[in-house]
């Protein structure tokens, strides 16, 4: 066998494993949104009053309120100094949290 063909081959495996991870990852992370989704509704209905929004700094807040998805990335990540993935992804949680509480799409 020729050692480009092995190369090509072990790469499409690697890419191959890659990709089925990323989806089972993807499936877990749907998962754990609807279990907080539940935990969240079952605090309503016990009347038990949460805000999933107290730690979350007050510009990052307000920026999210307003709409300005961006602006909230750019604040959260100077104020906690997160990395650009990881204050996109906490924003994006925000957002799915602010939808659930309010029952609209920010």
């Amino acid at each position: 066998m020729d050692p480009t063909t092995v190369v090509v081959v072990i790469a499409g495996a690697a890419f191959g494993l890659l990709i089925q991870r990323l989806f089972a990852l993807g499936a877990r992370l749907d998962r754990l949104s609807r279990l907080e989704g539940k935990i969240d509704a079952l605090l309503r209905a016990s009347g038990i009053d949460y805000d999933p929004f107290e730690t979350v700094p007050g510009p990052v807040r307000q920026a999210l309120e307003q709409g300005e998805y961006v602006l909230a990335i750019k604040r959260l990540r100077e104020a906690t100094g997160l990395g650009f993935v990881e204050a996109k992804a906490t924003v994006d949680e925000l957002r799915r949290r602010q939808r659930g509480a309010t029952g609209s799409r920010v």
